[in-house]
């Protein structure tokens, strides 16, 4: 009696922890959702009160919200090889949006090892949907070459300026839309890359998420991984100063008594929340929630000198200083959301710090596949509320104009801006527990806890001769 009274608690035991438990399938569809140029302070779950994103702010609500997560750096391509190779910028193969003719972009090498050869090689079906900048087809950088069965949009990043563009790239063909584009000077920045359109007929977005759902659809029954990489709300520089944001509606700001382009920025980015409301909802209904894990988030901060994302707009970096192209927290730090329902505990906050060379570890955690060394740490259980191993420090270049470095260590932060003109340019330090706006540099007042992360930062960064971030390191 005594033994039949042992075994039914033990079941019942059994159950209640069953019912309590977070469970974690194993291989779930990841869906990697990513805006170009999207501020920390340009949605709603991060404080936005003009432009309405309740798509996007639905996936912290059911998820988790990351208040300290960081991209690769402040611009485009090294930003997303961070993503894609776990390296950080110290390391990385891609350190700027440099030009390789006749296409503009630079190709990563063949060598490369990215997330979606990982999760391929774990049985997954690989889709990117989006914008890739790492290769043109043909080349080693092709991402049908890269990990990715299925790929779909721009491969070059200048012509993912246009938002209506002469064609976008399907697995290595050129599909041709019904628009009427104009390319410009062949003396310019971009070599005659550089468009926009005069009879605009065709969006990529639409098409990009026609793509997106499409994939699902065809890949539901298997485990996918979806990059799906946005060009919103990055604008064409290209085009008109009126009509630098495309999007094929200012919608319900039609009638603002604002400039244009403040109508068309936030009509693009409430645009890009009704195709989230389309990825999620054709997950719910495919009955794919407790099996997908989905994530959001920006690839740098917003664009600098442009009224429509500045704060007499729309506060775009919430309390953050810098954009784009600065090491400044505006410039790096993002929003990013996640959601996995029964796994991610809807409604949760993290403050852990975390960057985008995590997400090789966090997906090799999760699949628990064996992955080469990178820089990163699985944040997997800051994602389910869970205790988490923390860097020692995040680490961050950036190679244009006079070129930069930035570390982060607890609560303190180093930057150092000019490095190309003056190796030994004076160091900031910011203390972002009390000061996240970078507004009070206190070098002078903390020698020691300066020094400490200046040598960080000098073992962090490794020479590449074909990115000189100091002028020691320029090619003679």
């Amino acid at each position: 009696m005594h033994n039949i009274f042992t075994l039914l608690l033990i079941i019942s035991c059994f159950i209640q922890t069953g019912c309590n438990k977070i469970s974690s399938p194993k291989n779930p569809n990841i869906i990697y959702i990513m805006a170009d140029d999207l501020g920390y302070g340009d949605i709603g779950a991060y404080g936005q009160e003009i432009i309405h994103t309740p798509n996007i702010d639905a996936i912290g609500e059911h998820g988790v919200k990351f208040t300290q997560h960081y991209a690769g750096t402040s611009v485009c391509a090294p930003s997303r090889c961070v993503l894609m190779t776990g390296m950080h910028m110290g390391h990385v193969e891609v350190r700027g949006n440099g030009f390789s003719p006749p296409s503009g972009q630079v190709p990563i090498s063949a060598e490369t090892y990215t997330v979606a050869e990982l999760l391929k090689e774990n049985g997954y079906t690989t889709g990117m949907i989006g914008k890739w900048g790492l290769g043109e087809p043909g080349t080693t950088g092709d991402p049908n070459k890269q990990g990715f069965d299925f790929f779909y949009g721009y491969t070059d990043q200048i012509l993912a300026h246009n938002y209506y563009p002469e064609f976008l790239w399907k697995n290595g063909e050129k599909i041709y839309l019904d628009n009427e584009v104009k390319y410009l000077d062949t003396t310019a920045w971009h070599r005659g890359l550089g468009s926009y359109s005069t009879q605009k007929v065709d969006y990529s977005p639409d098409l990009m998420t026609a793509e997106a759902l499409s994939f699902i659809e065809q890949n539901k029954e298997t485990p996918f991984f979806l990059y799906l990489p946005y060009t919103i709300p990055h604008d064409n520089g290209e085009a008109p100063d009126t009509l630098r944001h495309e999007v094929p509606s200012n919608g319900r700001f039609k009638n603002e008594d604002w400039p244009n382009n403040w109508k068309s920025y936030a009509a693009c980015i409430e645009k890009l929340d009704d195709y989230i409301g389309m990825i999620t909802e054709k997950i719910t209904s495919e009955g794919l929630s407790q099996n997908t894990l989905i994530i959001f988030t920006s690839d740098n901060g917003p664009i600098k000198e442009r009224d429509y994302s500045s704060d007499s707009a729309f506060n775009s970096n919430g309390p953050l200083r810098g954009f784009k192209r600065d090491l400044y927290e505006g410039g790096i730090r993002m929003p990013f959301l996640a959601k996995w329902e029964g796994v991610i505990p809807a409604g949760t906050v993290s403050d852990h710090p975390s960057a985008f060379y995590d997400f090789f570890s966090t997906v090799a955690d999760i699949i628990q596949a064996e992955a080469p060394h990178t820089d990163g740490i699985s944040y997997y259980n800051a994602l389910i509320g869970k205790p988490q191993k923390k860097h020692e420090y995040l680490y961050f270049e950036f190679y244009e104009g006079g070129k930069s470095q930035a570390l982060i260590m607890d609560e303190w932060k180093v930057i150092r801006n000019d490095v190309f003109k003056n190796e030994n340019v004076p160091a900031e330090l910011y203390n972002l527990r009390n000061d996240i706006g970078e507004n009070n540099n206190v070098a002078d007042e903390y020698p020691e806890i300066l020094a400490n992360l200046q040598s960080l930062m000098k073992a962090a960064h490794t020479t590449d001769p074909e990115w000189p971030l100091f002028p020691s390191e320029a090619k003679k």
